[in-house]
């Protein structure tokens, strides 16, 4: 039984179908906790919290998978959403495809700055990213000075953006902005599983000096997720900006602990080689889910918030380290075993089919 599950399910696949049953179980018990959990308003709340750390989650996948991680996601957010602001006070006319391009390019940019000092400057990932993610915060209290960008100096096509829906029915609402984020997730998740990019990205991740060996561009690949981790940050800081309207210093702060944590309870091997952008949706829907419904049930604070994530990615490296090495040993003796039975098959196929010709 334990073979057959094997063959069909890569060890990867497990989290991600433990994490839905997990996420289905929790839903389930605050909809018995809750009055009124499933109603319009509720779930509509749910999955627009989902879109801004679903979008940075995609670029982070991208680099953890290659054995790094941005830490600096949560500040380029904050800086992109408050020089755009910041553009749209001053510049009547802008288009709102112009502010997304500013954004995304902003987010280009510091990501592409990262990428310089981890790949071709040789800075481990954790250090030049801890490091940016306070420069980055610096450049945006500097450019700020205090003052805050509120909605009521904003155009009004961006106040009307939050209440964009692409499919309304029966007081249930997809909005734009996640309907944004699920096409980032589509599109992230077929660059892993059809481009070479994305198979690079894997190749380097399991084993850095084989993938040079065998003349991967790991440098510059690894420089381009971070760009990609980058721009898509940009574009999550300008989805922030259409949400909230006012924009302070401190836009943003603690988004990378949230989203570190949605794509490593998501499945993503923090020492690299695996995962996928389906489990770092399951990852984002599982933490959205229980930081608001606690908010809701038991009125926690955000110190305990906090707490919660750090427990869940202890826990989920846990897993990662014990259970999943466990199982991913079983699938490698499996395929194997496998392959030498279809390689004995062959072989005694081939020496009847010589005896045949042989005997005519």
């Amino acid at each position: 039984m334990t073979d057959t599950i094997l063959r069909r399910v890569r060890p990867e696949q497990f989290r991600e179908v433990i994490l839905l049953i997990v996420t289905v179980g929790l839903l389930g018990f605050f909809a018995s906790q809750i009055p009124n959990y499933f109603d319009p308003r509720s779930v509509n709340r749910l999955t627009t919290g989902l879109a801004i750390p679903l979008v940075v989650a995609v670029g982070q996948v991208l680099v953890v998978i290659t054995r790094n991680i941005d830490l600096s996601v949560s500040s380029i957010v904050g800086l992109s959403a408050y020089m755009v602001g910041t553009l749209l006070t001053r510049t009547d006319g802008l288009s709102p495809l112009a502010a997304l391009a500013v954004a995304m390019s902003i987010g280009l940019v510091l990501g592409a700055i990262n990428g310089l000092i981890v790949a071709y400057g040789g800075v481990p990932a954790v250090i030049a990213t801890l490091g940016t993610l306070a420069l980055y915060r610096v450049v945006l209290v500097e450019f700020s000075g205090a003052r805050t960008v509120t909605t009521a100096d904003l155009p009004d096509w961006l106040n009307d953006v939050p209440s964009a829906t692409v499919v309304a029915a029966g007081g249930y609402d997809l909005r734009l902005m996640v309907g944004i984020a699920l096409v980032v997730v589509i599109l992230g998740q077929l660059t892993l599983r059809y481009l070479p990019f994305g198979r690079r990205l894997y190749a380097i991740g399991s084993n850095p000096e084989a993938a040079r060996i065998a003349g991967l561009p790991a440098k510059r690949d690894v420089f381009t997720a971070f760009v990609i981790c980058g721009t898509l940050s940009g574009l999550a800081g300008f989805m922030f900006l259409v949400r909230f309207g006012n924009i302070t210093v401190t836009a943003a702060q603690g988004l990378e602990l949230q989203v570190v944590a949605a794509v490593v309870v998501g499945g993503v091997n923090i020492f690299g080689g695996s995962g996928s952008m389906i489990g770092a949706l399951l990852g984002v829907l599982l933490i959205e889910t229980l930081q608001q419904s606690l908010l809701r049930w038991a009125g926690v604070s955000e110190f305990v918030k906090d707490a919660i994530l750090g427990l869940l990615i202890l826990i989920a490296v846990t897993a990662d380290t014990i259970i999943l090495s466990r199982l991913r040993e079983m699938w490698v003796r499996v395929r194997r075993r496998d392959k030498a039975q279809a390689q004995e098959r062959a072989q005694v196929v081939a020496t009847g089919e010589g005896e045949m010709v042989h005997g005519a």
